[in-house]
């Protein structure tokens, strides 16, 4: 049984690395905290803030599925359903912030860095986003672990969150560092309006594979 539970532990956390590359987890916090330009800090507690979310509302599913009794297959599809709102409010954002990034790029003065309205309802948006956005992979290694008991559904879960919310700061940091080199006048200008749309691509790109 140690054995078999090691086995499980270790590809939950490979499989929680694998999952977190994907580029919704990272992108759209570099483009929106580049564009409305996020100090280190709140990168890092908007992107945890999120990943919470992103890997809680996975498991609240699962939880309720094991207790009820029903089956991986069926939650999975929930999780499906759930997934493809996900990509489809993730595009839906992007173009609605395209658009007002051009019309922000127009009328307002770009080097301002307040908390805005919109940007307050920009990051109330990304979090329901993270809410709708399920994580696939976690619900059927949950149902695994049932087999080792309340502890082996408690450490599966745990592992996968904590390398989930690793890989999705330290990736928003690295992507952090590279848009910041990014100085030209047109980028700052139009820097809300390309992060509308490389988030749009992104939900495209998803839903396309």
């Amino acid at each position: 049984m140690n054995g078999s539970f090691s086995a499980l532990v270790i590809s939950t956390v490979s499989i929680a690395i694998v999952h977190s590359f994907a580029p919704d987890h990272w992108l759209p916090f570099v483009m929106i905290g580049k564009a409305q330009k996020w100090t280190r800090p709140r990168h890092v507690w908007i992107t945890t803030v999120a990943g919470f979310a992103h890997v809680g509302s996975s498991i609240v599913l699962g939880s309720v599925g094991i207790l009820l009794g029903m089956a991986a297959i069926h939650l999975q599809g929930i999780e499906a359903t759930r997934g493809q709102i996900g990509v489809l409010l993730l595009i839906g954002f992007g173009l609605a912030y395209t658009v007002w990034g051009l019309k922000h790029a127009r009328t307002h003065d770009h080097h301002s860095s307040g908390l805005s309205g919109e940007k307050v309802i920009t990051l109330w948006t990304l979090f329901a986003v993270f809410v709708l956005g399920p994580c696939e992979p976690l619900i059927p290694l949950m149902f695994l672990a049932t087999g080792f008991g309340i502890s082996g559904i408690v450490v599966v879960t745990v592992a996968f969150s904590i390398v989930t919310l690793i890989m999705m700061v330290g990736q928003v940091l690295l992507g952090m560092s590279g848009v910041q080199l990014i100085r030209h006048e047109f980028a700052e200008r139009y820097s809300h309006a390309m992060a509308g749309a490389v988030i749009a691509l992104t939900g495209v790109f998803l839903f396309l594979i």
